[in-house]
C-alpha cells in the first residue's frame, strides 16, 4: 500500500513527522502522521485508501489531510502555525494557518464516521478550534472559556465526535477571532454521505474552497488584522487572481461546487454560461421544491453554499465575485479619480519625487492595466492577468471555469485557452453604422407638455446650526 508520504511525494507536496515542543516522545509516538505542504497548485483529490468509499472533492489551491484508521476511528493531526502563502506570484504573505498552508488542508470523512483530530498549538498565543456547522458533544464546540480551556501555546488537545450528517462545514478558531481568523485560519470540512441520499445527487466534478479576505499594505507581509471592511486583497484559498487556478471540466460533466464564506462582507457569487441551483447549505442538502435556477447565488458571511449544475456550454467562463472592487488587487481606496484631467507629464515629475504616487488614468481604469510603473515589492497590480486576447483586467475573487468536451473523466489539468469556433466570437464591423437612439429621442410625443415651460432655479439653503434637531 502506499504510505501517506509517498502519496504527498507523487503530489509533488512534503511530508513528515513533527514533534511539538511539550509533546514527550511516548504521547509522540500515539499521534498520527504530520502531513504538511506549502505548494500553491491545486492537489488532485485523495481517494480513500480505507473506511468508507466516497467521491473525493478537489480543494482550489489546496488540498485534503489524510487519516490514520485505529480501531475504527479516522484520527487526524492538525497543526496551528505561523505559515508564509503565496497570494499569487509575485506576492506572499506571513499568515498564520494549518499544516504548513492557509488555509488548512480539507477534512473529508462520511456520514456516520468516529473522528478523532489532534490538534497541536505552535502559534505564540492560544487557540481553539470551532467545527462551524456540526452536530456534536457540546464539550466539542470548540469555544475558548465556554466550551473548554484555550489550547496553550505547545500543547496538543484532542476532539472526538461522530460525523452525525452529510454536507459542507469550516472550522475556525473561536479563540482571539478577530486576530486569528483575519490571520487566515481556517479550513473546509465536507461529510459524504454513506449511502445514496435523496437530496445528494452524484456528480463527476467536485470542488471547494473558502472565501477570505486581508488588508495588508504593498510593500508589507503581515496583514493588520483590525481592518473591518476596507480590505484590499479579496481572496479564494488565500489567492487572487491570476494565482487562482482554473476549474477544468469535461463537456457533460455533472459539476458541484461548494464554497464558504469567512470574509466581513457579503459575496455574490456569478458564474457565466451556465444555471445552477443552490443544492446545499451549512445547514445540509436543500429540499428539491425549494431549487430554482440562478446564475448568481450571494454568499453571505458565515455561510456555506453548494451549486449543482451540468457543464454543457464548451468554452472559458468567468466565474468570480460580482462586486467589482472584489475583482481588483490591492486597490488603494484614497486614490484620486482623474477621469477628464490630462494629467500627461505630471505625473512622471510627481513619481522623479515620490515614487509610490499614483492616479486613476484620465480615461478610466483600464489605462492602469497598460501602464508599467514601478509599484513596491510584494504586491500585485490592481488589474492583471493575461487571457489569449489581452489583459483581462480583473484581479481578486476571479477565475475561469474550463469545459472542454475532450477533458478525460478525472483530468483536472489546465487545457489551455479555448479556441473560439468560426463565426462565433464578437467581431469589429467595418461596414456603415446607423445613427443610434437616444434616450431623448425615445419618449418623443409620448407626454406633449399642457403649456410652456417655466423656467425655475432651486435654491437650498443650508441650516446654520442643529437647534431644532
Amino acid at each position: 500500500m502506499t504510505t501517506r508520504r509517498d502519496f504527498f511525494k507523487n503530489l509533488g507536496m512534503a511530508g513528515g513527522a513533527v514533534a511539538a515542543a511539550s509533546v514527550s516522545s511516548v504521547a509522540l509516538a500515539a499521534l498520527p502522521e504530520l502531513v504538511s505542504m506549502d505548494n500553491p497548485d491545486t492537489a488532485s483529490p485523495l481517494t480513500p485508501p480505507n473506511g468508507r468509499p466516497y467521491n473525493p472533492v478537489v480543494t482550489l489551491n489546496g488540498w485534503t489531510l489524510p487519516w490514520r484508521m485505529n480501531n475504527g476511528v479516522k484520527e487526524f493531526h492538525l497543526v496551528a502555525e505561523p505559515v508564509v502563502r503565496e497570494i499569487a506570484p509575485g506576492m506572499k504573505a506571513h499568515l498564520w494557518g494549518y499544516n504548513g498552508q492557509s488555509p488548512g488542508p480539507t477534512i473529508e470523512v462520511v456520514e456516520g464516521d468516529r473522528v478523532r483530530i489532534f490538534v497541536t498549538n505552535r502559534l505564540p498565543e492560544h487557540t481553539t478550534i470551532h467545527w462551524h456547522g456540526q452536530r456534536l458533544p457540546s464539550g466539542m464546540d470548540g469555544v475558548g472559556g465556554l466550551n473548554q480551556k484555550q489550547i496553550p501555546v505547545g500543547k496538543t488537545f484532542v476532539y472526538e465526535f461522530v460525523a452525525r450528517r452529510p454536507g459542507t462545514f469550516m472550522y475556525h478558531p473561536h479563540a482571539d477571532e478577530m486576530t486569528q481568523m483575519a490571520m487566515g485560519m481556517m479550513g473546509f470540512w465536507v461529510t459524504h454521505p454513506k449511502e445514496r441520499h435523496p437530496l445528494i445527487e452524484t456528480v463527476d466534478r467536485d470542488f471547494c474552497f473558502l472565501l477570505n479576505a486581508y488588508d495588508i499594505d504593498p510593500g508589507s507581509y503581515t496583514p493588520k488584522v483590525n481592518t473591518m471592511l476596507d480590505f484590499n486583497l479579496w481572496t479564494w484559498n488565500s489567492r487572487s487572481f491570476p494565482g487562482i487556478d482554473s476549474l477544468n471540466v469535461r463537456k457533460g460533466d455533472k459539476v458541484r461546487i461548494r464554497i464558504g464564506n469567512l470574509t466581513m462582507t457579503n459575496h455574490p457569487m456569478h458564474l457565466h454560461g451556465h444555471e445552477f441551483v443552490v443544492s446545499g447549505t451549512d445547514g445540509g442538502p436543500t429540499p428539491i421544491g425549494s431549487r430554482w435556477p440562478e446564475v448568481t447565488t450571494d454568499v453571505a458571511v458565515g455561510q456555506m453554499r453548494q451549486l449543482d449544475f451540468l457543464a454543457d456550454e464548451e468554452g472559458d467562463w468567468a466565474f468570480h465575485c460580482h462586486k467589482s472592487h472584489h475583482t481588483m488587487n490591492a486597490m488603494g481606496h484614497d486614490v484620486p479619480t482623474m477621469i477628464g484631467v490630462d494629467h500627461r507629464g505630471v505625473v512622471k515629475q510627481i513619481t522623479d519625487l515620490i515614487p509610490d504616487y499614483m492616479v486613476m488614468g484620465e480615461r478610466g481604469m483600464a489605462d492602469m492595466g497598460e501602464m508599467e510603473m514601478p509599484i513596491p515589492d510584494n504586491t500585485l497590480p490592481m488589474m492583471t492577468g493575461q487571457g489569449p486576447y489581452g489583459a483581462v483586467e480583473m484581479g481578486g475573487m476571479f477565475s475561469v471555469f474550463k469545459v472542454r468536451r475532450d477533458q478525460k473523466p478525472g483530468d483536472y489539468r489546465d487545457p489551455g485557452w479555448y479556441k473560439q469556433p468560426k463565426n462565433t466570437q464578437a467581431y469589429e464591423w467595418t461596414g456603415p453604422v446607423a445613427a443610434a437612439t437616444r434616450s431623448h429621442d425615445a419618449g418623443k410625443g409620448a407626454m406633449r407638455p399642457a403649456g410652456k415651460a417655466q423656467s425655475q432655479e432651486v435654491v437650498v439653503r443650508k441650516p446654520g446650526s442643529h437647534g431644532q434637531h
